[in-house]
């Protein structure tokens, strides 16, 4: 498979990656960060979630202790991704592509790449990596510029999208498992704690986000774990 055809299998990725990061910049540049600052976080993570709430913790002037840990805890996937996908790689997937390839996974540039009957070689999976790189960063740019000059009530408005992305991907697993909603609201009801409680003056945002996920995980393992048959 060549490059070409990865650039084109990407490309409904960065169609959709693009909506998410103008609200990103949006966000970035509401949040006190200037425009270059905001499309060079897009450019050195590709990853929403995990850019999301640094954004949180950097304008909370969170440690970079609690950066590096929120970070881990919610790219851990990744790595797991990137194994699964070095099981497909052929004899043209070089240390130094696969590193530059497991920069580039995201959720779905991984199910797209394992979904693929052939083996996957470097050209293909460069391809497939840069139409959404391209994407999520020119989405990011776009947003951060008109976040600059928009009325601070039209950004606001704009803003909401970001909150029905994460509806779009919490709704369609709770309708198929209701147990996913469980471990969703244990999340939430930790965050709701510390945020109307006095809590918030003495843990994080960044803190609360590791400490949610990493109890609403346990507490879902534990509980509705799934015996293998």
């Amino acid at each position: 498979m060549t490059i070409k055809q990865g650039m084109k299998d990407g490309i409904p990725i960065a169609l959709g990656y693009h909506s998410v990061s103008f609200t990103f910049g949006l966000m970035a540049v509401a949040g006190g960060l200037k425009v270059w600052q905001a499309v060079l976080i897009s450019a050195a993570n590709l990853t929403s979630a995990g850019q999301l709430a640094g954004l949180d913790i950097m304008l909370a002037s969170g440690s970079m202790a609690e950066m590096a840990l929120a970070q881990f805890i919610i790219n851990l996937r990744y790595s797991l991704m990137s194994i699964a996908v070095s099981q497909k790689a052929d004899e043209s997937m070089t240390v130094p592509a696969r590193l530059g390839i497991g920069f580039g996974i995201t959720d779905e540039i991984f199910a797209l790449a394992v979904g693929q009957h052939e083996t996957l070689g470097r050209r293909y999976m460069t391809g497939l990596i840069i139409t959404p790189f391209i994407g999520w960063t020119l989405g990011t740019l776009m947003g951060a510029v008109l976040g600059s000059i928009l009325p601070s009530f039209v950004v606001d408005a704009l803003g909401i999208a970001l909150y029905a992305m994460f509806l779009a991907i919490i709704i369609p697993p709770v309708r198929v498992d209701i147990k996913v909603a469980a471990v969703i609201l244990i999340s939430a009801a930790l965050s709701c704690i510390r945020y109307y409680t006095p809590l918030k003056g003495v843990i994080s945002s960044g803190f609360t986000i590791i400490i949610a996920s990493i109890a609403a995980s346990t507490v879902g393992a534990l509980l509705f774990s799934k015996e293998n048959k």
